[in-house]
């Protein structure tokens, strides 16, 4: 029993690399819809997305516990989809990286970065659907279920406008407010995720074990997870109500919450970590 911090390379990695592939998609739409001078001040903030990025890969080496054995969970590139997660977030890594640098040298023709900032979007959300297969383990029924796939995504749908929100403020240029519409529904799915799956817990089961008994106060810490994220998400809407550009340390402290309760949801995926056992049941 536990709250799923003994994990917390791995819940700083997949909460990160979802918000950045997110943060990538609003930042890029808004970088094609900008004319010379915004790309150029849009693509400057995007470093911050690297930087994430860079500290969930350090974070997802630490779980290694070994810097060298990162390369051995290459090894069944294909098969085992650990080396997929690993394959697909570096290509993710590498190719929008190289993206960015390119651009922020000023050599990006205008075709070439269209099409290669496409393809950096996609394998941002390659990278997060091969992360979700690696948690789709059929003897593990608290993550092999129709929760864990969503969920993964949902964390791009609210971290990732945000960020993505913050980068553009920082930059003085304004993002498409169809976002803000994708962040909100992405609560209201995530609020009636999180009670759906409590009420499932108490049917699953094994010989020796409950899993509404592996995490006590699972309602406890979603009701602050859902409370995070609504104040989060608040200070990105309150300023868009009142007609006024949001500011930028508004939007960062919308991002500090919504980032903080995804990583207690992600806690809490962690904490649901249960075998089958003999026998399963729900």
């Amino acid at each position: 029993m536990g709250s799923g911090w003994h994990e917390w390379p791995l819940v700083l990695f997949t909460v990160l690399g979802q918000c950045v592939a997110g943060g990538l998609i609003v930042t890029g739409q808004a970088w094609f819809n900008g004319n010379q001078n915004d790309r150029a001040r849009i693509v400057r903030v995007m470093f911050f997305l690297w930087v994430l990025m860079g500290i969930a890969f350090l974070a997802s080496v630490m779980h290694l516990g070994s810097p060298l054995r990162a390369f051995n969970s290459l090894n069944r590139l294909g098969d085992s989809p650990l080396s997929n997660e690993i394959a697909s977030g570096s290509l993710f890594f590498a190719v929008g990286g190289l993206w960015w640098l390119v651009a922020v040298l000023g050599k990006m023709p205008e075709a070439l970065g269209k099409a290669w900032l496409i393809v950096a979007m996609a394998l941002g959300a390659l990278f997060i659907f091969a992360m979700t297969r690696v948690y789709q383990i059929n003897t593990v029924p608290t993550w092999h279920n129709g929760y864990t796939t969503p969920g993964f995504f949902l964390t791009a749908f609210l971290g990732g406008p945000l960020l993505g929100a913050l980068l553009l403020a920082a930059a003085g240029v304004a993002g498409s407010r169809v976002f803000t519409v994708v962040c909100v529904l992405a609560l209201v799915i995530s609020l009636a995720g999180a009670l759906m799956q409590s009420a499932s817990l108490a049917g699953i089961h094994t010989s020796v074990q409950q899993a509404s008994a592996l995490l006590p106060d699972y309602g406890f810490w979603q009701a602050w997870r859902m409370a995070l994220l609504a104040l989060g998400i608040g200070c990105w809407l309150c300023p868009l109500i009142r007609r006024v550009p949001p500011h930028p340390w508004g939007l960062t402290a919308g991002f500090t919450l919504v980032l903080a309760g995804e990583l207690i949801g992600r806690g809490l995926f962690y904490g649901l970590h249960m075998t089958v056992g003999m026998t399963v049941a729900g």
